[in-house]
């Protein structure tokens, strides 16, 4: 199968994620605030996940869709920081 060419890809931004029980939560809280709908429309992915601070990937577009999700849920979850990559996310 040929490769897609760049323009045609998802582009993809990181997020830096911090808070308890991130994996179970930030679903729970994307679903609960956009649906079913708004959740396969972030492409959510997780890259690296530690004790209370996560790197999640999702697309550009939803970017704002996920902050607005992580604020309006009841646990607390902050996004530190946002990226087009991930080595400039783990720069600072």
């Amino acid at each position: 199968m040929k490769s897609l060419k760049p323009s045609m890809r998802e582009k993809k931004r990181y997020l830096l994620v911090v808070g308890k029980n991130l994996r179970e939560n930030i679903r729970k809280a994307i679903s609960e605030f956009s649906g079913a709908q708004g959740m396969a429309k972030t492409c959510l992915n997780f890259i690296d996940e530690k004790k209370d601070s996560a790197i999640i990937s999702v697309n550009r577009e939803s970017v704002n869709l996920v902050r607005a999700s992580l604020v309006v849920y009841p646990e607390k979850m902050e996004v530190l920081r946002v990226s087009g990559t991930l080595k400039g996310l783990k720069k600072r």
